[in-house]
């Protein structure tokens, strides 16, 4: 999986199905929203990225992210493959799918995280929604959480760290309970309605 050569331009709008240990959720993602985070978006979704990835920080009352790949090796070729900073035009409301991101200019990669609530405050901090959820957020909200919040964060919840070192043996291992993403595909775009007959 090398991220140069995943650079397809994404439509304006699209949806996306992740199918996970919880059941199904659809992202409907807006090109105008975020360009470059769309087309990234897009060709993770295509190339098969996420399958198999944990939702490895479920903050209750918060977010929840995700985008780690299981394997160390994949994790090791998107490190640094990171995707330049859009404007924010959207705000971080319940269900909005955003990056997540260092204070570091342009540091997007493969994570994002889905708001659980109205976080408008992250829209001053840069955080640029690109789609949201259109149905499934009730899975969303029952994703495991008991792991609590991640060591960096003060927590006792997965290391990102390890998890991008060691991959899904370290959380099998440690976190047998999280739960994951088991495929995710992009759906077939709607067809245009016919056009009414005129009388």
């Amino acid at each position: 999986m090398n991220p140069a050569s995943l650079r397809a331009k994404a439509p304006d709008v699209f949806q996306a199905q992740f199918t996970t240990t919880k059941g199904d959720f659809v992202v409907e993602v807006h090109r105008e929203w975020s360009p470059h985070g769309a087309d990234r978006f897009y060709n993770l979704v295509k190339a098969g990225f996420f399958d198999g990835v944990a939702f490895y920080r479920v903050h209750p009352g918060f977010m929840v992210q995700f985008g780690i790949s299981p394997k160390p090796a994949i994790s090791k070729a998107w490190d640094n493959a990171n995707i330049p900073d859009d404007p924010v035009v959207g705000s971080n409301k319940r269900g909005f799918i955003t990056y997540a991101m260092s204070s570091n200019p342009n540091s997007r990669s493969t994570q994002v995280f889905i708001n659980f609530k109205d976080n408008a405050f992250l829209d001053p901090q840069h955080f640029a929604p690109f789609g949201q959820i259109t149905s499934g957020m009730e899975v969303v909200d029952m994703l495991y959480s008991d792991y609590g919040e991640i060591p960096p964060m003060g927590g006792k919840g997965p290391d990102p760290d390890k998890l991008e070192n060691e991959g899904d043996a370290y959380l099998l291992k440690n976190f047998p309970m999280i739960d994951k993403i088991k495929t995710a595909k992009i759906l077939p775009a709607a067809p245009a309605a016919a056009p009414a007959d005129k009388k």
